[in-house]
């Protein structure tokens, strides 16, 4: 039998480490084979009787105990570091990718893919081949997704922008007051849309399903009225988005306060919503009486989201509108319930966004004050 060329020596407190490390089973299996061969190798036992017991190379024993003796017991158990292949791009060379990624694409293409960045990084010199993995690898370390958009509303900044949208909100933070309410309106299509062939109903572990083919029926003009502070909405269905509808909503609008001595409604500056399209809808006389009763403010161009009745239109599409609806019989059943069921909770909107908040977060909308 050859002569041990490292002999491992464990004083009680390693010995009682390795122990632990193996009888605990929270470390890797790799480690806590090398603690065993590291314990029989303590006790003198010969590699060949290690090998067998264990069931590792004679390369593996010789391995440990090499490191144990020279480095010690934590070199001996851990992995050492594996340097890899040398990367193919610099820093800089990464950067210009990187760079390259958030302009707009070559024509021909609406976005960059990986695979023609990684024609890309070939194209400029960088590398004589560059995998579409590796291009992706780099996207994902500076968290860019060039082949993604978002939809999003950019304010125009300036005095237009803020005077509106601080009227707004000042009117959202006053205090709830009957003879005065705070009433927001808006509009939205609902395209009537029937099936072809009959849609499959859910079921355990399938989702419903329907054909893609579709028939169109027209397309209805959805109308939202809300008093935030009171939860409460009602919602109005015509044929059509003109003057004259709007008109008549305001009316209606009018006719739902028959109490109140003014009506601040809320609203986007659409070219309907105006005093004027009263007097295309009602003779002079009825149409003044009905524009003294409402205040009209206007939320900011990109500034709909400052318009509670946006919101409210957007959750009844989320509950009961996202799917297809073939008739106009079949949307009023469907919006006249979830309202019903939502005025009943009367559940009051509770707006936190203040003007004072607005000149802290938005600052960089406000006009530099002319001195």
């Amino acid at each position: 039998m050859p002569a041990i060329k490292y002999r491992v020596t464990l004083t009680a407190e390693e010995t009682e480490e390795l122990k632990s490390l193996t009888h605990k089973g929270k470390s890797t299996a790799r480690k806590q084979t090398r603690a065993r061969i590291l314990l029989k190798a303590a006790e003198g036992c010969p590699d060949k009787e290690i090998m067998e017991a264990l069931d590792v190379s004679a390369s593996m024993v010789g391995r440990i105990r090499q490191r144990c003796v020279e480095e010690g017991i934590e070199a001996a158990l851990e992995d050492r570091p594996r340097p890899g292949a040398a990367p193919k791009l610099t820093e800089k060379q990464c950067a210009q990718v990187i760079a390259v990624a958030c302009t707009p694409a070559p024509e021909g293409h609406d976005h960059w893919t990986l695979r023609l960045l990684a024609d890309q990084v070939v194209q400029l010199g960088f590398a004589d081949s560059f995998s579409h993995e590796a291009v992706r690898q780099l996207l994902k370390k500076n968290t860019l997704k060039p082949w993604q958009q978002q939809e999003w509303c950019i304010p125009e900044v300036g005095a237009d922008f803020v005077a509106p949208m601080e009227d707004v909100l000042d009117l959202y933070e006053a205090p709830y007051d009957p003879a005065y309410p705070v009433v927001c309106f808006d509009e939205s299509p609902k395209q009537l849309v029937g099936e072809v062939r009959l849609p499959l109903a859910v079921e355990p572990g399938a989702p419903a399903r329907f054909d893609t083919e579709y028939v169109r029926h027209g397309v209805r003009d959805v109308m939202m009225i809300c008093e935030p502070k009171r939860g409460w909405r009602e919602v109005l269905i015509t044929e059509r988005r003109t003057r004259i509808d709007f008109a008549h909503t305001m009316k209606h609008v009018v006719e739902c306060f028959p109490e109140a001595t003014t009506i601040r409604l809320v609203m986007d500056n659409l070219n309907t919503h105006k005093p004027a399209s009263l007097y295309e809808a009602f003779p002079p006389e009825e149409a003044r009486a009905i524009a003294k009763k409402l205040e009209f403010h206007y939320t900011p161009k990109h500034g709909s989201w400052l318009n509670i009745a946006e919101i409210e239109l957007a959750v009844l599409s989320n509950m009961c509108l996202s799917q297809r609806i073939p008739d106009e019989a079949t949307l009023r059943r469907h919006v006249e319930s979830n309202i019903r069921e939502r005025n009943a909770k009367a559940v009051p909107v509770k707006w936190q966004f203040t003007s004072q908040d607005a000149r802290r977060k938005l600052a960089r909308l406000y006009p530099r004050v002319s001195t």
